[in-house]
């Protein structure tokens, strides 16, 4: 009997490994690892563009409008051309994946892009080529008549999904390299990171990047970094989502390394 108990003890802890394994390393009672969130992919721009609208008031709003042009040039280079990947990876969270014969998965659906239908098939597979006990995506997108499994974008994260990296091409008729995404985030906190690099090969702009970091500090609980390759040059923007205001700092703009603010209706004032 004391046999017994004791292989029915190993047994249970077994059993109870294998649960603990599949559901928090894993993603998932199925096994298929969890997506990493769109955070991960796409830098909330709109979130920048639409603070400070509390009761607009007349003044001059030049430091507030100078950041937003330096963010605009960023944010239109990823809505406008890595419009349809960016969907197609937002619809990927609403689907069910399909265990493959050799272990991996494979979300495929079918997904609306500005009128026209896209087939997208997001594939995931546990591997460590880059991060140690990782894995492996990658997005491949058809549109019917024009092209057929273009590979679009792949990376790899951690299994906890808490740091990983995207590299994203220019289009099916560019092929070219266009985007590193690099990203982190400290899940019990509650923030995250992410930096896009431009990686164009001979590209005049190749290691220009944007580094955004949201904090949840105060005042400011967005610190960005936006880096010139072509003028060398960086434009610091902090600024806060709750209440509007900020501050931004550019030596080739403004000629000084001092930094110039704004306030909750994006009006210039002296900075405390």
């Amino acid at each position: 009997m004391k046999t017994l108990k004791g292989k029915t003890s190993l047994h249970l802890f077994l059993v109870l490994v294998i649960v603990a394994l599949t559901v928090t390393g894993c993603g998932g009672a199925s096994g298929a690892p969890a997506i990493p969130p769109e955070e991960t992919l796409v830098i909330p721009f709109e979130d920048f563009e639409t603070s400070g609208l509390i009761a607009l008031e007349t003044g001059n709003q030049s430091n507030w409008n100078y950041a937003a042009l330096a963010v605009g040039i960023w944010s239109t280079i990823i809505r406008v051309g890595l419009a349809v990947p960016v969907a197609a990876f937002r619809a990927s969270f609403q689907q069910t994946p399909v265990q493959q014969p050799d272990g991996s998965w494979i979300w495929s659906y079918s997904v609306n892009i500005g009128g026209s239908i896209y087939t997208a098939e997001l594939h995931a597979q546990f591997a460590t080529e880059v991060i140690a006990e990782g894995v492996r995506w990658s997005m491949n997108i058809s549109k019917e008549g024009e092209y057929e499994d273009f590979l679009w974008y792949y990376g790899e994260c951690d299994l906890p999904a808490t740091e990983g990296f995207w590299i994203l091409k220019k289009s099916w008729t560019n092929t070219t390299d266009l985007v590193r995404i690099d990203w982190s985030r400290n899940i019990s906190a509650g923030t995250h990171a992410i930096r896009y690099t431009n990686i164009v090969p001979g590209g005049p702009e190749n290691g220009g990047y944007i580094d955004t970091q949201y904090t949840k500090g105060i005042p400011y609980d967005h610190i960005w970094d936006l880096y010139n390759k072509g003028l060398d040059n960086h434009t610091y923007i902090e600024w806060s989502s709750i209440t509007g205001e900020g501050r931004v700092q550019d030596l080739n703009h403004f000629d000084d390394g001092d930094w110039h603010c704004w306030n909750g209706t994006r009006v210039n004032v002296d900075c405390p």
